[in-house]
């Protein structure tokens, strides 16, 4: 879009209550300031308003913003035209003006209009995806935050019954099971359990699944001759009610995290790119509806694997200056873009024979795990972006054949 069918800019500094707003037509003019409530329909009925003054010619807005409520309510409106800003250019770009570090929300706005007014070319405008990959991608994101605050309980029970039930931690299976939250809340001390008869227990295992006879018969030894840790009341009777406070917050995380876990595999299952991103070694249920939305379908947003890389931080930054040089990985990114492409590296080397090779011979030259899955995933990208743009599966022994006939060191005999 040329900038002469740009009929005003706007910059727009969001707030939770209030948003702070300044308007310039294209054609120059004064700069109108004013304030917008935080509220649907004075939204909607500003955004009447811009469509009616300029006769639905697009208008640019630079917003603070990539995802939240101002986003969604002006997405849906095809002659606005927004451009996200990252929090960081933003704030580099005031201590331009503002070394002193003073902000308020009418300058903000007022540097986000300037930044659209005079830089526009070199700012990328939001293209929304599909509804499938937009839906696909929150399903994904906000899953991973179920499965992280299900961690943190988790990481917290074991904290709980190693001060007074550790025995419980061999006898209740994983802590993100049902079966553990049920055990907890039903025996949430030695003595409770011991007190319950061994038929009981056993039915209880049966119940949830845990029908191996002599997984049972062991664990029902355990506990008939099990002794307490501690029999101190102020502990026991605290520790156990807090361990049947976490347990009870568990189980509808695990249920919640199944439900989104049956609504992306639906969708997924449809997604145009399924296939694609099912066939990487690794990729499972979890990671390969990642992937897909890590990526999207508009093949056009990214013209080379570089510019995904380094948008999502996996490629590494270089630093110079006089004659120091530095080099590391980026820590201002989107974070759950990175997550996906490093938590796929870790998958593929238990599935992946190159893939297992290169991260030994990563960590054989000193690296960090963490930094030879970063140069693991750097790698993966360039292959799942090739994929992704001719729309071919991935093919393990293809690859490995390719390996070979360039004479990799990855392919070398082991010594």
């Amino acid at each position: 879009m040329q900038d002469q069918n740009v009929a005003a800019y706007i910059g727009l500094d969001w707030g939770d209550q209030r948003h702070a707003v300044q308007l310039q037509p294209a054609g120059g003019g004064p700069i109108e300031p004013f304030e917008l409530e935080q509220r649907p329909e004075v939204l909607h009925a500003w955004v009447a308003q811009l469509r009616q003054r300029f006769g639905g010619r697009p208008v640019a807005i630079a917003i603070e913003q990539r995802k939240g409520a101002v986003i969604h309510a002006l997405m849906q409106y095809e002659f606005l035209v927004l451009y996200p800003i990252n929090p960081k250019a933003l704030a580099r770009y005031r201590e331009v003006f503002a070394p002193s570090g003073a902000t308020d929300d009418p300058t903000d706005a007022a540097f986000l209009l300037d930044l659209i007014r005079t830089h526009r070319a070199q700012l990328r405008s939001w293209q929304p995806d599909t509804v499938m990959a937009r839906k696909l991608a929150l399903l994904c994101e906000h899953r991973r935050k179920l499965v992280n605050r299900g961690g943190a309980l988790t990481n917290r029970l074991t904290s709980l019954l190693k001060q007074y039930f550790p025995q419980a931690l061999d006898w209740v299976g994983a802590l993100d099971s049902r079966q553990a939250c049920d055990f907890l809340a039903k025996w949430p001390t030695l003595a409770a359990v011991q007190r319950a008869r061994p038929a009981t227990v056993r039915r209880f295992y049966q119940q949830h699944n845990c029908r191996r006879a002599t997984v049972i018969d062991t664990r029902l030894a355990a506990m008939a001759t099990a002794r307490p840790l501690t029999t101190d009341p102020a502990i026991v009777d605290t520790l156990s009610l807090a361990v049947q406070a976490e347990a009870a917050q568990l189980r509808p995380l695990l249920a919640a995290v199944r439900a989104f876990d049956g609504e992306i595999a639906t969708l997924f299952a449809d997604h145009p790119d399924h296939d694609l991103f099912a066939s990487f070694p690794g990729a499972g249920p979890v990671c390969a509806p990642r992937l897909a939305a890590a990526f999207g379908t508009d093949r056009p947003r990214w013209p080379a694997a570089r510019d995904l890389q380094t948008y999502a931080g996996i490629a590494p930054v270089t630093e110079r200056s006089g004659k120091s040089c530095w080099v590391h990985h980026r820590l201002a990114c989107p974070k759950f873009l990175k997550q996906t492409f490093h938590e796929y590296a870790d998958q593929s080397i238990r599935f992946s024979v190159w893939a297992r090779r290169y991260y030994d011979q990563q960590r054989g030259r000193g690296n960090t795990h963490h930094a030879a899955l970063r140069s693991l995933a750097f790698k993966w990208m360039r292959i799942l972006f090739r994929c992704w743009q001719t729309r071919t599966p991935y093919d393990e022994a293809t690859y490995l054949d390719a390996l070979r006939r360039h004479g990799s060191p990855l392919m070398a005999p082991n010594p």
